[in-house]
């Protein structure tokens, strides 16, 4: 795993079915997420299915309306182009950058990627909601210094 990044300690749900992801914020405040492609991962031709390049695109490009780990959001639209494959074994990251909002509503330009080579881009649309009462965070991250 490349320095920075930590194990996205998710405990229940779907996370944890398609993990183990990753994620660092880097030196700008950009979330980053990845994964490793593993054989559960993968497609006849061993490269990263494209159900889960989807599925990653949602979770590392949603993470960009992320204040803090208080923060719920639901995605409204994923729209995405594959360029690419992922082999078994490849360190895949991705991370979405906020180009537009309108009130909790986010627009949000993502990559995915594994080292130079680009695999999917796109946009995603993202609303930001209010936790209701007795749900349960699907991870919690250490705490600082632990």
């Amino acid at each position: 795993m490349p320095a920075g990044y930590t194990t996205l300690p998710w405990h229940r749900g779907f996370g944890r079915q398609v993990g183990p992801l990753f994620e660092k914020r880097d030196e700008n405040g950009v979330l980053r997420r990845a994964f490793r492609v593993e054989e559960h991962h993968t497609n006849g031709m061993m490269n990263a299915h494209g159900g889960m390049l989807m599925t990653f695109a949602d979770m590392a490009w949603g993470a960009a309306v992320e204040k803090d780990e208080d923060t719920w959001w639901v995605t409204v639209r994923l729209m995405c182009d594959f360029l690419s494959g992922a082999p078994l074994g490849s360190f895949v990251e991705g991370h979405g950058i906020v180009v537009g909002r309108q009130d909790d509503v986010f627009t949000v330009e993502g990559r995915i990627y594994t080292g130079d080579k680009l695999l999917m881009r796109g946009t995603g649309i993202f609303k930001v909601i209010e936790r209701r009462e007795g749900q349960e965070k699907p991870f919690t991250r250490p705490e600082k210094g632990a």
